[in-house]
């Protein structure tokens, strides 16, 4: 056993018990992590409950920016408490779960795209400094990890400390995110980009960093998130 193992126990992401070395999971909490499955929006892929259509709501009445999205888990429960930890509990380590669980589900989606990066939603560098690290960050270097793809780091740069965005409505949130990304460096080279971050809501976050990837001209933006709400 690691001598980190006895001081830094280990924990398992979705309850936070102390879990075994080898563990990566409570066996209670397996099934309490409810999967996204389809029938999906084609656009953003929240889970919605009718096979016939398309798209969700929210994908109905609104133009996004990127070119179509995935998660890996349905936002509610037990999934939900593990977020609010991974952001603000210090709990990095639940990184390696999520990115392994994003792996088995959408591996050979990411590699059929042909992505040439993997760019986390950056964090305001006075956020940065509070918290200590970017959990959108680490969730991609995970992915990056399991896939060989590069993660940019230093290419997309939150350049305004906005608001938090689970305070504001929806026109709030666009308004409260215009003009807060910019390119760092020349992306010339970059085709196909994905884009990562914790928490898809209303898209508003992830079209925002979108959009100015492709205005500084990336083709195309597709977006992965740990956690998704229900689409209707």
């Amino acid at each position: 056993m690691n001598i980190l193992d006895i001081i830094f126990p280990r924990r398992c992401p979705l309850c936070d018990e102390v879990i075994p070395p080898d563990g990566k999971i409570c066996p209670e909490c397996i099934g309490k992590a409810e999967l996204v499955k389809e029938p999906v929006c084609k656009r953003c892929g929240k889970p919605i409950g009718n096979a016939r259509k398309e798209y969700c709501g929210d994908c109905d009445r609104k133009k996004h920016f990127f070119d179509s999205g995935k998660a890996v888990f349905v936002y509610q429960g037990a999934v939900q408490h593990s977020l609010y930890r991974f952001k603000y509990a210090n709990r990095r380590e639940y990184a390696a779960f999520y990115g392994k669980m994003a792996c088995i589900q959408y591996a050979r989606w990411i590699s059929r795209l042909g992505i040439d990066a993997i760019i986390p939603v950056p964090l305001h560098r006075k956020r940065r400094r509070e918290r200590g690290y970017n959990q959108a960050e680490l969730f991609a270097k995970e992915i990056g990890k399991r896939t060989g793809i590069p993660v940019e780091t230093k290419l997309l740069y939150r350049c305004i400390n906005t608001r938090p965005q689970k305070e504001l409505n929806d026109q709030e949130r666009k308004k409260n995110l215009k003009k807060a990304f910019t390119i760092a460096q020349n992306i010339v080279q970059l085709r196909k980009v994905l884009l990562v971050d914790d928490i898809y809501t209303t898209g508003s976050t992830v079209d925002a960093a979108a959009e100015c990837l492709k205005v500084s001209g990336i083709q195309e933006v597709y977006v992965l998130c740990i956690s998704i709400g229900r689409g209707h």
